[in-house]
């Protein structure tokens, strides 16, 4: 629990109550979370794995909204509103899920204002990434929103350093290129031409889910011009 952003700075005994109401729930790959139109009776912790927040159209195709690791939390939105799932949620991984029913959850913020507080900052940030990703998929070319998606990889993974290569950077990709495609609004044969052309202008080296950033500031003026 300490290990979770929503959850930092609660004392031991916050904890444990939250520990308390939390159930355990387990979702091989591929089964679904929950479906949009649900009621939202509880929201979701990521404990392992990874899940896929998306939507359908009614032509069937898939529009993925997030992917979530470790330590994220989903759902919450519709449920602190009263509401149904405004989208669908699916295993990726066989994944390990907690979660926290409604009631007993609202119950323990209005005698926990620090978790009031990292309430708010996490939907506050959760807003901001959604406005740009919006922004990115009716604004941007599709070179434009790759060269972000892999900066935005580096941000959170400035851990992943790679020595005795000139420098460069890493960032792994943590989901396949077809659901890299299907984030960024695009298809994965268009992934795939726009990493060579990447690499062409020496901006990046693929290898397999392996990403090397040999210049970072041709990537950034990639991400905000769209010009490849």
């Amino acid at each position: 629990m300490k290990t979770i952003p929503l959850f930092s700075g609660l004392s031991q005994p916050q904890l444990e109550k939250i520990q308390d109401i939390a159930l355990e729930l387990h979702f091989s790959k591929g089964r679904l979370i929950f479906q949009e139109g649900e009621q939202g009776n509880g929201f979701y912790i990521v404990n392992t794995g990874k899940i896929k927040v998306f939507k359908l159209s009614f032509e069937g195709k898939e529009q993925i909204l997030h992917i979530y690791g470790p330590g994220h939390t989903f759902g919450e939105v519709p449920v602190f509103e009263g509401k149904s799932f405004p989208a669908s949620a699916m295993a990726i991984e066989n994944s390990s899920i907690l979660f926290l029913p409604r009631d007993a959850f609202v119950d323990l913020i209005t005698t926990t204002p620090a978790l009031s507080m990292n309430m708010l900052a996490d939907l506050s940030k959760r807003l901001r990434a959604f406005t740009i990703q919006i922004e990115n998929l009716s604004l941007k070319e599709v070179p434009a929103r790759l060269a972000a998606y892999i900066l935005t990889l580096y941000t959170e993974q400035k851990s992943s350093q790679i020595s005795g290569l000139n420098n460069e950077q890493m960032v792994t990709l943590p989901i396949s290129k077809a659901q890299l495609a299907n984030l960024i609004g695009t298809t994965p044969e268009t992934i795939s031409r726009i990493f060579k052309k990447m690499a062409d202008a020496q901006l990046i080296a693929v290898k397999a889910k392996e990403i090397f950033i040999s210049d970072i500031e041709g990537l950034s003026d990639l991400s905000e011009s769209g010009r490849l």
